[in-house]
């Protein structure tokens, strides 16, 4: 490929609309922050780079028609414009990452003019943006050791080309696997409630040639049970210290089985991925999503619409059932809260 999952075009934020996949691909133009907010909040975009990337060029958005040469004005504008794309999702740490970042370099220009303030914050979130690409690829090239001739491997929700700028995190290890040659399968769990697992990975890894099986998510402990996993790559949206990794809900469950049956379970991120001031997944903010995502399916009712729905978007894995993360400066392996630290500056 590389799928261009995000891109800046024509002054606006072009992104693929995932919510459609794999029924249809669709472009969406998002031409003004209350737009990109959106499409962060309803899953248009998706995955916790590809949000941090969203939220830097929403930045963009919120303060190009921003007039004059009002320095105060313009922080004020500035200040508002990221809280209100910080509020659009609480979990993947990438976006207020990207949203600080974007802050910072506005704040040590401010003797500059807003014309110039404003060229350099789009430098910044393009720089983001760019940076990603290279990230994930690195991280790939690392990740792809772990992969040998035979091995079937099972991944979770969707870190894939859909999920970064252009390339992947978890998926990205097999992209660049297949590129070196390497013979191996893929099980990919369908992630309810959104199926970002059936409508996405699976669609990736088709498109990409990959050897790929499709499952319910309650079928992985089956699978292992019978021998048939020999590994297991997960992408993420916030790492503690200590490696606790909140990621989509039901990762916790597939480390619980991997741990059991002495699977090695891997954490694909980058380092915007880690949160070093929090000491363990216990702060990680769990975000939780509207009861029609689990009542709903692909927009048919499968359950009474009245019933009580308890719907996280994400789970906390605990460091001890993680065999190692896969970083763009490389394997950080136990003890992580020693390690993370040395790595993740």
């Amino acid at each position: 490929m590389p799928i261009a999952t995000i891109e800046w075009k024509n002054n606006c934020i072009r992104i693929i609309n995932q919510t459609k996949l794999p029924l249809k691909l669709e472009h969406l133009d998002c031409r003004n922050i209350k737009t990109i907010w959106k499409a962060i909040k309803e899953l248009q975009v998706r995955g916790a780079p590809a949000i941090g990337i969203a939220g830097a060029l929403g930045v963009i958005l919120g303060i190009k028609d921003f007039p004059g040469q009002d320095i105060e004005g313009f922080k004020k504008k500035l200040d508002q414009t990221v809280k209100y794309l910080a509020s659009s999702r609480p979990t993947a740490v990438n976006l207020f990452w990207a949203l600080e970042r974007m802050k910072r370099r506005a704040y040590s220009n401010l003797n500059l003019s807003l014309p110039k303030i404003k060229e350099l914050l789009l430098d910044e979130a393009l720089k983001i943006l760019e940076e990603d690409k290279s990230i994930c690829r690195k991280m790939a090239d690392y990740g792809a050791k772990l992969i040998h001739d035979g091995d079937t491997c099972l991944t979770v929700c969707n870190a894939g080309a859909l999920a970064t700028a252009d390339y992947g995190t978890a998926l990205g290890v097999f992209y660049r696997a297949k590129e070196k040659g390497r013979v191996f399968k893929v099980f990919a769990c369908e992630t309810r409630p959104l199926l970002q697992g059936a409508r996405l990975t699976s669609w990736e890894l088709k498109e990409h040639n990959i050897d790929v099986t499709l499952i319910a998510d309650n079928t992985a402990g089956y699978l292992m049970k019978e021998g048939k996993i020999d590994k297991v790559f997960a992408g993420a949206d916030r790492v503690a210290a200590n490696g606790d990794t909140a990621n989509k809900i039901g990762t916790f469950n597939l480390a619980l089985l991997s741990h059991y049956h002495q699977i090695p379970f891997y954490i694909v991120a980058p380092s915007s991925t880690f949160d070093l001031k929090l000491k363990s997944g216990k702060s990680i903010p769990i975000e939780h999503r509207k009861p029609q995502e689990v009542i709903c399916l692909q927009s048919k009712k499968v359950a009474h619409s009245q019933v009580k729905v308890y719907n996280p978007a994400f789970d906390v894995t605990l460091h001890k059932f993680i065999r190692a993360f896969v970083t763009e400066k490389g394997l950080i392996k136990p003890p992580f809260a020693k390690n993370i630290p040395n790595v993740i500056r």
